[in-house]
């Protein structure tokens, strides 16, 4: 493959001539075609919390970003024809598949826990992880470089940069009275917008490595490491449908907990979720080259957003197994046996096991259940 790309004298590339692909290309295409709907709808939520606007104005001028660079120029390795080669060039082609212009530079830091991100202010910057690059093969890392793309096209890198550095700043304040509070409002608020920016990111791993197991093989691999003769992505799929229409409203509640000291989305779900998309009709127009573009951008109204968010989530209360979002759904259906499950207490609202009718047990003096105290991991 011949040089493709031209350094513009600040050290990043851009796009010369296109060398042959076997993989489809989207021109043009608006980072809107592989958005989640939540990934929207928490960010708008995120940029109406109190306080928000004034915390990112003013952490957009203090932010070491220059710092930054220098700290991953000084100690880390990177990506270039020279150094990690067949990196550079699933990079290159992430960005000629998602016509991203200005390449954005990419460094592999030594550390063993299986990591990717992409931060910055004015010009992303993708990391990745030794961990990662020992875990993957070259399908499954050319989704992951194709996922962080995703996240450079989407403008995410802000938010996660902000992220980071309140993360930190939240363990400086602790000891100071309320400042730990204010500072950990709009972590929690962050993190809840990060979830959700994964699973769009996820899509456009998706879109630019176009293999579907193998973006499922790396989701799979993060969680149980580099032993894939010993895995099966069905099963792991099978797990997350356990995951999702497990339990009873406690369990439900236990979920919701897990998962908020979290910046991602746990891997199971992720791989379920995924493949949900890879299935549906939206998936197969962007293939079929019917997408918006980024042209049209400025003319894509926000309630346009707020209405895909609202079906989303409409479809996904009533089509979800999870006990809590199956009491959501008879509330607003009015469901005649509503108050009998009630007075049951939780075992009334137990998930349906396979192939037959709810399980409906008498109550019975369970210990209540605990909770794994797992540190939160943060991997893509």
């Amino acid at each position: 493959m011949g040089d493709d790309m031209s350094d513009d004298g600040r050290g990043t590339y851009r796009h010369e001539r296109a060398p042959g692909r076997q993989r489809r290309r989207f021109p043009g295409i608006s980072s809107r075609a592989y958005e989640h709907p939540a990934d929207r709808s928490a960010l708008v939520a995120l940029r109406r919390l109190s306080g928000f606007d004034t915390v990112f104005k003013a952490l957009s001028g203090l932010l070491p970003e220059r710092s930054l660079r220098l700290l991953f120029l000084s100690d880390s390795v990177r990506v270039s024809d020279q150094q990690f080669g067949h990196l550079n060039v699933m990079l290159r082609d992430a960005c000629y598949i998602l016509d991203l212009e200005a390449v954005p530079q990419m460094y592999v830091t030594q550390d063993p826990q299986p990591n990717a991100m992409c931060v910055g202010l004015d010009e992303p910057v993708i990391v990745v992880t030794t961990g990662l690059v020992e875990l993957l093969d070259e399908e499954e890392m050319r989704a992951v470089v194709g996922h962080e793309v995703g996240h450079a096209l989407s403008g995410h890198a802000v938010y996660r940069t902000v992220l980071l550095f309140l993360t930190q700043l939240a363990v400086r304040v602790a000891w100071i009275p309320l400042g730990n509070l204010a500072v950990m409002g709009i972590v929690t608020a962050l993190r809840e917008w990060f979830r959700k920016s994964e699973l769009s990111a996820d899509r456009a791993g998706l879109l630019v490595g176009q293999d579907l197991r193998a973006s499922l093989r790396g989701l799979m691999k993060m969680a149980g490491g580099n032993h894939l003769h010993e895995m099966n992505v069905d099963a792991f799929l099978e797990q997350a449908e356990e995951y999702e229409a497990g339990g009873d409203l406690r369990d439900s509640v236990l979920k919701i907990l897990n998962v908020l000291p979290r910046s991602h989305p746990f891997a199971a779900v992720r791989a379920a979720e995924l493949k949900r998309w890879a299935e549906s009709r939206d998936h197969q127009r962007i293939m079929d080259g019917h997408y918006p573009r980024r042209g049209e951008d400025k003319d894509a109204g926000v309630g346009d957003s707020f209405r895909d968010s609202a079906a989303h989530y409409a479809g996904q209360v009533r089509n979800s197994k999870d006990p809590l979002m199956k009491l959501v759904t008879d509330l607003a259906g009015g469901a005649g046996d509503l108050g009998d499950r009630v007075r049951r207490g939780f075992n009334g609202f137990t998930a349906p096991r396979k192939g037959g009718g709810p399980v409906d047990t008498p109550p019975q003096e369970d210990p209540a259940p605990g909770t794994r105290d797992t540190p939160p991991r943060d991997e893509d």
